[in-house]
């Protein structure tokens, strides 16, 4: 049993699947696909002889073409299924073991090649017209997170931030008009797409295009709410070598809804 698989796509199982296997079995199989793929494998039925330390019948899956220590993804036996395995390049590994004791009904696998650029998206992500994965909570709101934009395609009565009356100049950080915010908030943009506070995009779109309020004022938001984006977002930006960059206090010292802007 075992031996080389090369096609983009495929099936393997043990031996006599789904009668039980024989015993004393040693089978390899050696996955290979074209360079600039990726491999994703799936077992459909799964059930061999189970231990604690699977030492008896086993299944390796391994990220290369041999089966050395560093490259195991994973060792598995009894009858819960593996999860899916996706390889880092263009080869994958399968041993197969069983010794002279139980036999049981063995697997059934697929596998299947992918361009390795190709990303997958989860079911909580929105997946780009390039394939680039974002949050669903970025789509249509207002904000272009895809490169090519098309989290912001056919939105209807979108807009973003949560108002339509913005005051210019900005004169507490010398922004003349709304074409030099949208070019300062390019360099925001990464700050931005950091999930670390609920209320993040806001508070810095707030802060480069304020709020007018109805009788020609203008409503920055509240320190407070500056001061907890900054607490939050401390150890992701500190990750990536990125210091707050926002004084917090220019801004008023007030919960009054009156004096300035809260979520």
């Amino acid at each position: 049993c075992g031996g080389p698989l090369t096609t983009l796509e495929g099936h393997f199982s043990t031996p006599s699947h789904p009668q039980p296997y024989p015993h004393q079995q040693l089978c390899l199989w050696q996955i290979s696909v074209p360079v600039g793929h990726i491999i994703d494998l799936h077992f459909h039925n799964f059930s061999l002889e189970p231990h604690e330390d699977c030492s008896f019948d086993f299944v390796e899956v391994h990220d290369s073409a041999g089966t050395g220590a560093a490259s195991l993804m994973g060792r598995f036996c009894g009858h819960q299924l593996p999860p899916t395995l996706t390889s880092s390049r263009h080869v994958m590994t399968v041993l197969f073991v069983a010794d002279e004791g139980v036999a049981d009904d063995g697997f059934f696998a697929t596998y299947q090649a992918r361009n390795a650029t190709e990303k997958t998206c989860s079911p909580a992500e929105f997946s780009c017209g390039n394939g680039e994965c974002r949050a669903l909570e970025s789509v249509c709101d207002g904000w272009h997170d895809c490169p090519d934009g098309t989290d912001e395609l056919n939105c209807t009565g979108v807009s973003y931030p949560p108002f339509d009356a913005t005051s210019f100049p900005n004169i507490w950080l010398a922004i003349p008009d709304q074409a030099g915010a949208a070019e300062v908030l390019q360099d925001y943009q990464m700050l931005m797409e950091l999930a670390c506070y609920q209320h993040l995009r806001l508070l810095i779109c707030s802060l480069f295009v304020p709020k007018c309020t109805p009788d020609g004022g203008v409503l920055q938001p509240c320190r407070t709410v500056c001061l907890a984006a900054e607490l939050r977002c401390q150890h992701s930006l500190s990750l990536l070598g990125i210091l707050w960059p926002i004084n917090c206090n220019i801004l008023p010292d007030s919960n009054d809804p009156v004096e300035c802007f809260q979520p």
